[in-house]
């Protein structure tokens, strides 16, 4: 009776591992979205662009609005001026990186996530933002510094018309504060998906 007994409980064993697999995978992602939404606050609070003008990016397919050459000239004019900086603690943080690198590797990004084709992710994978950024120092200072080149590169690109630049910097603004508020995760093995790194699929 006792073996038949033990015997019955058998076919309880995998739906119960499931349930539990389960459970455990609900939580896992609970908390990714009760992190997503931490730091969707902190860069809304820390840059003062509230999310739906952070992403109002959205709203038009700025690649075909531009074309790319407009951007490969945005982050060429914005890496001359990172690369020149006077300050030498900033201009550390990019020693890593050639300046042909850096721009190759930023206006790919652009054009992929503001409606243009996955460059981006054709050469290097998803574009991960918090977790491509764990090496570096995202402070406040620092971002403030690369918004400040930034704005200066954008005001110097005639062929980006003035809704497109406020558009494009209040997504930068808010996406750099993204990352200083994703440098808390660095200590955790957890990444985060976002949606400053969401790809725009490019209209047909």
């Amino acid at each position: 009776m006792e073996t038949k007994r033990l015997s019955s409980t058998r076919p309880y064993i995998k739906p119960l591992s499931t349930f539990f697999n389960s459970l455990s995978s609900h939580c896992q992602q609970r908390v990714k979205q009760e992190k997503m939404q931490s730091l969707q606050q902190k860069a809304s609070e820390w840059s003062g662009v509230d999310p739906n003008d952070a992403f109002a990016i959205d709203e038009t397919n700025l690649f075909e609005k531009l074309g790319l050459q407009t951007f490969i000239n945005l982050s060429t004019n914005f890496y001359n001026r990172v690369y020149d900086d006077e300050e030498e603690w900033f201009r550390s943080i990019f020693s890593n990186s050639s300046k042909e690198d850096a721009i190759r590797n930023q206006y790919e990004f652009f054009v992929q996530r503001m409606g243009g084709p996955p460059l981006y992710s054709q050469r290097k994978g998803h574009p991960a933002l918090i977790g491509r950024h764990r090496p570096f120092p995202v402070t406040h200072k620092a971002a403030d510094r690369w918004l400040q080149h930034m704005q200066q590169a954008l005001d110097s690109v005639t062929d980006i018309d003035e809704d497109s630049k406020i558009k494009m910097m209040n997504f930068f603004r808010h996406t750099a504060f993204f990352l200083v508020a994703g440098d808390e995760l660095k200590n955790q093995n957890q990444g985060v998906a976002c949606k400053h790194a969401a790809n725009k699929p490019a209209e047909e």
